[in-house]
């Protein structure tokens, strides 16, 4: 669950983006180019588990089905 910042916090937080450009760019650039990564990631394992459970339940529903 996420919230929305308030105006404040986004504030905040675009001054903390700017002073950590002007401080590390080359920091800045690398969490700008891979900040996305993780959240594809859990995504893709998230389908890959789920389309596991699901040849799993239909594995076992063959299986079920075959000694009723």
């Amino acid at each position: 669950m996420s919230m929305a910042l308030s105006t404040e916090e986004q504030r905040i937080l675009a001054e903390i983006e700017t002073r950590l450009a002007e401080d590390d760019p080359r920091l800045a650039r690398r969490l700008i180019t891979h900040g996305g990564t993780p959240r594809r990631r859990v995504r893709l394992i998230a389908a890959v588990v789920i389309a596991a459970l699901g040849v799993i339940t239909a594995l076992v529903s063959a299986i079920l089905a075959a000694f009723s």
